[in-house]
């Protein structure tokens, strides 16, 4: 049992270290996109490369993947937000089809749909992290240290300039606010810490293919953070608890017939979004009209 909790404690501090991040361009920028779950990937197909050809040091990892992460981000983020809006949102998911391609083909690199095997443990100053309880305080500290640094933009200018220019782009320009690198170096801050996530991931598994960083992946972290609250610190996290939590409080259902429960999954999730954003359209840790910060 112990071994179970703990598990799905470093895949709750994975997906809530994705759900905070992308709460960075949808909560304060007002920038939906459905391309978080490439950036994941390339955080944890970069991860994985290092670690099997150069050296499985954490602290050296975890720096490539971001860079890599962030670079990426940055060619990608300059010819897409030349459009705006659900322009914006169509051509996020052409980088997702993109992106899965990618994974799916450059065998080299990502070893194509067989993935990646035997990536190795991650080491820090030497010592070797293997066990589950050191894997979770490893998860834990990658969602600690990504919810200060997003806290710290937050309540920071850089926050202020993400809000005035999500509230209205026209007078954001007016004040004489670079309205396009506003957006730019949100999207890289984002992708380069969800590289974090996909670094823990690839660690902890050992094994990663492109099955993880679907179309559906950003769909559901993009979920996390409308349900939990986008544009507040903590709303993300409570998102991803709950559809974290959610799946594994149906499967001790016992009436529920085992082939079903991702179907009725899928009928809970459309139907906690509806009611969500008919009664509280701020999430389930509602700003109430002023953002959390």
């Amino acid at each position: 049992m112990i071994a179970y909790l703990l598990n799905l404690g470093v895949f709750f501090c994975v997906n809530a270290i994705l759900a905070v991040t992308l709460n960075l361009i949808i909560g304060y920028a007002g920038i939906f996109t459905m391309a978080h779950a490439v950036f994941f990937g390339i955080g944890a197909y970069t991860a994985s490369f290092v670690a099997i050809h150069f050296t499985s040091s954490l602290l050296v990892v975890t720096l490539v993947a971001m860079l890599a992460g962030g670079a990426l981000s940055f060619i990608v983020a300059l010819p897409a937000l030349r459009v705006r809006d659900e322009y914006f949102v169509a051509a996020s998911l052409g980088v997702q089809m993109l992106g899965v391609t990618i994974f799916s083909e450059w065998k080299s690199f990502t070893g194509g749909l067989g993935g990646v095997l035997n990536i190795p443990l991650p080491t820090i100053f030497g010592y070797e992290i293997s066990s589950p309880v050191e894997f979770f305080i490893l998860a834990l500290s990658g969602l600690v240290l990504v919810v200060v640094i997003s806290r710290s933009l937050a309540r920071g200018s850089f926050g202020r300039n993400l809000m005035a220019v999500r509230d209205s782009e026209s007078a954001a320009l007016a004040l004489g606010k670079n309205v396009a690198a506003i957006k730019t170096l949100a999207i890289v801050l984002s992708s380069s810490l969800a590289a974090i996530a996909g670094t823990i991931y690839a660690y902890y598994l050992s094994f990663i293919n492109v099955q993880s960083f679907t179309v559906d992946t950003s769909v559901l972290i993009m979920a996390m953070v409308i349900i939990g609250g986008a544009g507040t610190i903590y709303g993300p996290i409570v998102g991803a608890a709950t559809l974290m939590l959610l799946p594994s409080a149906l499967s001790y259902l016992w009436f529920l017939p085992p082939t079903e429960i991702g179907s009725i999954q899928q009928i809970i999730y459309g139907l906690a979004m509806v009611l969500l954003m008919i009664y509280r359209p701020g999430g389930m840790v509602s700003s109430g009209g002023k953002d959390a910060r």
